[in-house]
C-alpha cells in the first residue's frame, strides 16, 4: 500500500512532470491541469511571501499559470526543472508588480565574498532563530535579498535553480544571501542586546 506522501512524491517526479509538460505542449487539458496542481501550493506561496498580500499573490498566482498556459509551446528542458521556469513567470510578474508601485530598486551586482575565516553568516543566522522569526526579519531586507532568501530557505531551491528565477549569476546569488544573513545576524544582535538579561 503505497501512502499519500508516496503518490505525491511521484506525481511530482522529473519524469512525470516531463510527461506532462510534452502531454501539455499538444494541447492535453488534463496535463495542464495536473501542471497546475502540482505546482500550485509552491507557486501562491512565493508570491504571498514576496508581495506580502494574499489579494495580490492571487492575482500573480492566475497570471502565472496564464502566462505558462501561453508559453508551454516554447517550454524548452534545460539545466533547471519545469518548475524553476515557473518561478521565473512568478518573479517576473512580481517584479512587475513592484516596478508598478515603484518600490523596486534592484540592488547592484557584487562580486562574490572572497573565503571566510569564521562560521558562515548563514549558519550562525540560522542557528540563532527558527524559521518564522526568519520571516518576520526578511521584511526588513532589500526586495531582492528576500527573493533570495525567500528562495532559499522557505523554498529549499539550489543555487543554480535561484540564479535561474532570478536571472543573476551563481556568484551573485552567493553574494545577495551572504549580504542578506549578515545583515539578519546583526538584526539578531541588535534584538538580544535589546532584551533585558
Amino acid at each position: 500500500m503505497t501512502s499519500s506522501a508516496e503518490r505525491a512524491s511521484a506525481r511530482e517526479s522529473t519524469e512525470h512532470v516531463r510527461e506532462l509538460v510534452a502531454r501539455g505542449q499538444q494541447g492535453d487539458r488534463d496535463a495542464l491541469e495536473e501542471l497546475y496542481l502540482i505546482h500550485f501550493d509552491q507557486i501562491y506561496s512565493y508570491l504571498h511571501v514576496s508581495v506580502g498580500n494574499r489579494h495580490d499573490a492571487e492575482d500573480l498566482t492566475t497570471q502565472t499559470f496564464l502566462k505558462m498556459l501561453e508559453k508551454i509551446g516554447s517550454f524548452k528542458w534545460q539545466s533547471a526543472p519545469f518548475s524553476a521556469w515557473l518561478f521565473r513567470i512568478a518573479h517576473n510578474l512580481a517584479m512587475d508588480h513592484f516596478r508598478a508601485r515603484r518600490r523596486w530598486q534592484p540592488e547592484e551586482e557584487v562580486p562574490e565574498p572572497v573565503g571566510e575565516a569564521e562560521p558562515s553568516a548563514e549558519l550562525k543566522a540560522m542557528q540563532s532563530i527558527g524559521r518564522e522569526s526568519m520571516l518576520k526579519l526578511i521584511d526588513r531586507l532589500s526586495p531582492e535579498q528576500q527573493q533570495v532568501l525567500t528562495l532559499k530557505f522557505v523554498f529549499n531551491l539550489p543555487n543554480a535553480e535561484v540564479a535561474s528565477i532570478l536571472d543573476k549569476t551563481e556568484g551573485a546569488i552567493k553574494s545577495l544571501q551572504h549580504r542578506a544573513l549578515v545583515s539578519l545576524q546583526k538584526q539578531i544582535a541588535r534584538q538580544e542586546e535589546a532584551q533585558p538579561g
